[in-house]
């Protein structure tokens, strides 16, 4: 129990109760089952991203070409849909996009790994080659009809309920998607030789690689899955839209990691859990949705996502300093 409490998780989970008992204190409004569907369908998009960018950071990567990857997976899958025909199952979509988005997070790996350049750098460089190539030679048109399987998996709802004054809400049936995804994260970095080997190779790469395993798999594995999902998220926003905007979901890069970060992973590699992950992306939307209800400008939202990478920052490294005190005696 007192290693339970001790956990960065617990932390977290503590602050993420105390802010929403205050904010329900400050706005009942906050309470409302409208408005907990409403961050739940929110926490979605942000937390699929958050999910894969935990993989990369944990083997002592990064990736920011995620947004730009989305945007191009969501513009490229909705042309193609429009002129073949293809978008009668969304599962088709859903596949297409992710087989796109992988492919872009293979192109990131390759010049990582064979080129040995910094993944900052790489993923800062092929993030404005995706976008700009999409909105130079793809379109830049809003595609606003798009195929009927898209719209009508933005109205699914797990279940639906009709408040007094006539209107009906529902918890998204997108979050089936991200808890599914978290599950199989979850299985792949605790009880599979791929996650032991992701773990290696963010906490020692040299030793990693001694132990044996496959360095030049796992980073293609890892950037494809970013990809994978960036492709997923593309198509849930555009349903959700109801369009697909080229010049959409640009920005995410810091709210994404601060995500992670707050969730308790390492930046510089080797820790990182599903739960903090989830938890910190909750409490990120929590916080853009207490803004909003609180009637704040929304620069403010930057201004907290800032602040709080920082104090994250600032616990790891603490904690880190503690850690190797206690285990040097000190």
């Amino acid at each position: 129990m007192r290693k339970l409490v001790q956990t960065h998780e617990f932390v977290l989970f503590i602050l993420v109760v105390l802010l929403c008992v205050a904010m329900g204190m400050k706005n009942p409004l906050f309470w409302s089952l409208g408005n907990v569907f409403d961050l739940l369908k929110s926490s979605v998009t942000l937390g699929l991203l958050a999910l894969g960018v935990l993989v990369i950071l944990i083997s002592g990567d990064i990736d920011i070409s995620f947004p730009a990857i989305a945007a191009f997976s969501m513009y490229v899958t909705c042309l193609i849909a429009q002129a073949t025909g293809l978008g009668d199952h969304i599962a088709i979509l859903f596949g297409m996009a992710a087989a796109t988005g992988g492919l872009l997070g293979v192109f990131n790996a390759v010049f990582i790994h064979f080129f040995r350049l910094p993944a900052l750098i790489v993923t800062l460089g092929t993030a404005s080659l995706i976008r700009g190539g999409l909105l130079a030679f793809v379109g830049t048109r809003i595609i606003t009809d798009l195929p009927e399987s898209m719209v009508t998996f933005s109205r699914a709802q797990l279940f639906r309920q009709q408040l007094p004054g006539g209107e009906t809400i529902g918890l998204a049936g997108s979050i089936f998607i991200l808890v599914g995804v978290a599950l199989l994260v979850q299985f792949l970095l605790k009880h599979t030789l791929l996650g032991r080997g992701i773990y290696a190779l963010g906490g020692a790469p040299e030793a990693a690689r001694r132990a044996g395993f496959n360095i030049r798999r796992i980073r293609f594995f890892i950037f494809a899955l970013v990809g994978c999902l960036a492709g997923v998220v593309g198509i849930i926003h555009a349903s959700n839209m109801r369009n697909a905007n080229p010049f959409d979901l640009s920005g995410l890069e810091l709210t994404v990691i601060a995500a992670v970060v707050v969730g308790g992973a390492d930046i510089t590699g080797g820790k990182g859990t599903v739960i903090g992950t989830l938890l910190g992306t909750l409490l990120l939307v929590i916080i853009g949705n207490s803004l909003i209800l609180m009637g704040l400008p929304s620069q403010w939202h930057k201004v907290a996502v800032g602040a709080i990478i920082i104090v994250s920052a600032g616990m790891v490294a603490w904690r880190r300093r503690l850690g190797r005190n206690s285990g040097s005696g000190k």
